[in-house]
């Protein structure tokens, strides 16, 4: 079952003083969230940008994925926190995304600092956010165990 998902970006202006939001098509969550080119490669002021976006997708999918494998291993987690840092350099193409380095602190009854590491290294290659940036950004995690 294949399933879709959008969202709708409107700009004005040039690139590096136009200002723009992005909005979901498919959920009433993500609304007219304020976008500009400095908040990706300056200070963001309280803007967003693509590579916030990326990292948020990114987090919210490993969590999903380390939980599943998790759960296949015999372990419930209690709680999973996620932070996935997206970093971009200006290399001789342009702007561009270079890594996504997930840490995870994670609080999960059972299980020890190995289980819970391999089951944080299976979650980046597996989920299907990782696989989309897979031999484009260089992906590490970095898993701690409560």
């Amino acid at each position: 079952m294949a399933v879709s998902r959008s969202a709708t970006a409107v700009w004005a202006g040039n690139l590096t003083e136009g200002r723009g939001f992005v909005s979901s098509n498919t959920s009433a969550q993500l609304r007219e969230v304020p976008v500009s080119w400095s908040a990706r490669t300056e200070d963001p002021m309280g803007l967003s940008g693509p590579e916030e976006l990326l990292a948020a997708a990114h987090a919210s999918c490993f969590s999903m994925a380390l939980s599943n494998g998790l759960f296949k291993a015999g372990f419930t987690a209690e709680k999973l926190e996620v932070t996935a840092t997206i970093r971009g350099e200006k290399l001789e193409a342009g702007w561009t995304v270079v890594s996504s380095h997930l840490a995870v602190k994670g609080k999960v009854p059972g299980a020890d600092a190995a289980a819970f590491a391999s089951a944080a290294e299976k979650a980046k290659d597996g989920c299907p956010i990782s696989r989309a940036l897979k031999g484009n950004v260089e992906l590490s995690v970095e898993a701690t165990l409560e």
